[in-house]
């Protein structure tokens, strides 16, 4: 038997190594187990979030929408461009950059924390004992007090659309092309299919999106929904709801798909490449020894209670592997729960005010219920809507596209929900996050003084508006 941890983690993504690094500050002598590794065969901190998920799409997302405004949408401020050009493998090139950087940046925090870092693939055994096997097949077991699960996720795989990472790829695969495709299909209009639908038909891609659903964003607020869907339309992307891929074909350099459409007639379109972004499933396979004393739920999730105690003594789970929404931002907090749970401390996580973005231009973004989920609920509200074409900055910024909306209980004033399709709304929204985390009211909001000229001055004006009060626009009638 080797070293004994006081915290031993499995899994460094955003759940796992922010859990270590608390639980080091915190005085726990910790341990981070990755098996990750990168081209070079090195081992990388991170996960799916930062090596293959939310760095790097953000990356591309960035390139290509300075490309799109050099393009096209420079002239408007006087500035002449020429004829502009994209470098594929340059932008690729810069994204692998950002990657590294931040990858390497985990490894830094560990070391100034003093969180040994172990390379290989982790298993939890009996009696919070975790086994772990390095590249070359060599296992050591280690102890500890306490084990906390954070192996995240990985892509789902559809059988009529086999992943093959050349014609047919998966979100990972969606971040290396080479060139840019003529014709692109992407199954599944969820915030992957958006993201890197974006991404590729801002470089010059026709873009066919085919979503099985009858609604589109049915997560989101329906409003903000078919404002975005209007804008993504207008922006190119040929979104297509009901259609239900039932089979695909390499041929050559490209591949046929055939799905049925919202009348159930068979149609087939012809891609130079497909991305398949249906879902995202926990990973566990070989996460668990068969007496590890952890329960599965039906969906193939670790069963956690409230505060991500699995089954087992001693033994936690966060993020991705457990219920709740993929989101890096909420496997973060679990972590730093866990970590001060296991000192000792009592933290509590609210999870009905987690903030949900879609980083495509405009950004999409919520916390809090929708409309559709507070009527469900029964409750009395009122909303306040304030269009971003009202807003100077917006205006003198031209990026006018997209509405603030917030709910607000119709008798408490409590804020209840916040949904915006605009420019900044993921950092917008998250003014409404505190607010709703201090229990405050659309009034608080309101009276709240804003800089100006901003974009922030539109979540003020929603506020406003709950109540009647807006000062520019005109006041929609209250609600009864």
């Amino acid at each position: 038997m080797s070293e004994k941890f006081d915290v031993i983690v499995i899994g460094s993504g955003p759940g796992g190594y922010v859990a270590a690094i608390r639980a080091a500050q915190l005085g726990l002598k910790t341990a981070c187990v990755e098996k990750w590794t990168n081209k070079d065969g090195k081992t990388v901190n991170g996960g799916t979030c930062l090596n293959v998920g939310c760095i790097p799409s953000k990356a591309l997302l960035d390139s290509s929408w300075k490309y799109h405004e050099a393009k096209d949408s420079l002239d408007v401020h006087g500035i002449d461009t020429g004829k502009v050009k994209i470098d594929v493998k340059k932008m690729i090139e810069r994204k692998e950059g950002v990657v590294k950087q931040m990858s390497g940046g985990i490894a830094g925090l560990f070391m100034a924390n003093k969180v040994t870092s172990i390379q290989g693939t982790g298993k939890l055994l009996a009696g919070k004992k975790v086994e772990v096997t390095d590249k070359d097949g060599n296992t050591t077991v280690y102890e500890a007090e306490n084990v906390i699960l954070a192996s995240g996720s990985v892509p789902v795989n559809i059988p009529p659309a086999p992943v093959d990472n050349k014609i047919i790829v998966d979100s990972t695969g969606a971040l290396e092309f080479s060139e840019v495709p003529k014709r692109l299909g992407v199954i599944g209009a969820g915030v992957i299919g958006l993201e890197l639908g974006s991404v590729w038909g801002r470089l010059g891609s026709e873009v066919v999106v085919l979503e099985a659903l009858d609604s589109f964003l049915s997560i989101m607020d329906q409003q903000i929904a078919k404002e975005s869907q209007k804008i993504f339309k207008k922006q190119g992307l040929d979104i297509r709801l009901s259609c239900r891929v039932t089979g695909t074909e390499v041929k050559g350099k490209e591949v046929v798909v055939t799905y049925e459409d919202k009348d159930g007639k068979e149609q087939q379109e012809t891609f130079d490449k497909l991305i398949v972004c249906v879902g995202r499933r926990p990973y566990t396979e070989g996460l668990l020894s068969e007496d590890a004393g952890v329960k599965m739920d039906e969906r193939g999730f670790v069963y956690v209670n409230d505060l991500c105690m699995t089954s087992a003594p001693g033994v936690w789970a966060v993020g991705d592997v457990v219920r709740g929404p993929m989101l890096a931002h909420k496997a973060s907090e679990e972590g730093v729960v866990v970590a001060e749970r296991i000192a000792g401390q009592k933290p509590m996580m609210n999870y009905d005010v987690i903030p949900n973005v879609i980083y495509t231009h405009p950004e999409i973004a919520a916390v809090g219920r929708t409309e559709e989920q507070v009527k469900a609920d029964g409750e009395p509200y009122n909303v306040g809507v304030f269009p971003f074409v009202a807003s100077g900055r917006a205006v003198a910024a031209n990026d006018t596209s997209g509405m603030v909306k917030i709910i607000a209980h119709a008798e408490t004033d409590r804020v209840l929900g916040a949904h915006i399709v605009g420019p900044s709304a993921a950092d917008l929204v998250q003014q409404v996050a505190i607010a709703m985390e201090f229990g405050s009211s659309a009034e608080d909001i309101g009276m709240t003084v804003f800089g100006h000229p901003t974009l922030s001055e539109t979540v003020k004006e929603a506020a406003l508006a709950v109540n009647g009060h807006a000062i520019h626009i005109a006041n929609r009638k209250k609600r009864k």
